[in-house]
């Protein structure tokens, strides 16, 4: 079987961290949560004073200061699942506050962030065997990868799912603040100058409103089970 390069993009709060995940263990492929690197960013940022209280960010001492960023992932045995390092300390429960998500997007969208990211990624990926999950995985950091997803589902159903994660981390927003909070994110994400969020030509759109967690898995095996046919032809 050949090995491959999986790029999910899509809306936030999809479940695209919860499918690469889930493909990845499947596959024995390595997963790249991108979003998680960018989340790191903002988590340095808000520790260093770099964001004042009305969530405007110093682009430039920012940019000054990436050289002292490093952001990786640690594999935790106990859990099964990579966790998020910043400067080799564990940020996993950092990275998903809704602090990090009110000013995630802006983050992600200076140039210099992305464009060291994004070397990050490629890096990470360059063997392929890998499932990575973002915003521009499949137009921008692999526009060439075998099979790409973009995923979506209905404002409320997506609204719901993050109001639940959080409340399990024990953060309490209403559902309209969380909806808004989804809104605001998908705007930046797709007006954004650099790499903005947008659909590549030749993904795969998935709708999984109605679709559980299994569903979704077994859609995404079989769309990889014929294209392996088509790849063993050639």
């Amino acid at each position: 079987m050949q090995k491959i390069t999986i790029a999910i993009d899509g809306y936030s709060s999809c479940g695209k961290s919860t499918l690469a995940k889930a493909l990845a263990q499947k596959l024995g492929y390595n997963y790249i949560d991108t979003g998680a690197m960018y989340r790191a960013v903002a988590v340095y940022a808000l520790q260093n004073q770099l964001i004042d209280s009305n969530s405007k960010i110093n682009e430039n001492e920012l940019t000054a200061q990436l050289n002292n960023i490093d952001v990786a992932f640690s594999f935790n045995p106990h859990t099964k699942t990579s966790e998020t390092l910043l400067n080799g300390v564990n940020v996993e429960k950092d990275i998903r506050t809704m602090q990090v998500n009110d000013v995630v997007s802006k983050i992600s969208s200076i140039k210099a962030v992305r464009e060291k990211m994004v070397a990050l990624q490629r890096l990470m990926g360059k063997n392929k065997a890998v499932v990575l999950d973002g915003r521009d995985i499949g137009t921008n950091v692999f526009p060439h990868a075998e099979l790409k997803l973009f995923m979506t589902a209905d404002y409320d159903v997506r609204a719901q799912r993050r109001q639940d994660e959080l409340q399990s981390k024990g953060q309490y927003f209403t559902h309209e603040e969380v909806k808004q909070n989804l809104m605001s994110r998908d705007y930046d994400d797709t007006h954004r100058k650099e790499n903005p969020l947008t659909k590549a030509k030749d993904a795969i759109v998935l709708d999984n409103t109605d679709l559980s967690r299994e569903q979704q898995i077994e859609y995404v095996i079989k769309l990889i089970a014929d294209m392996q046919l088509v790849l063993d032809k050639v």
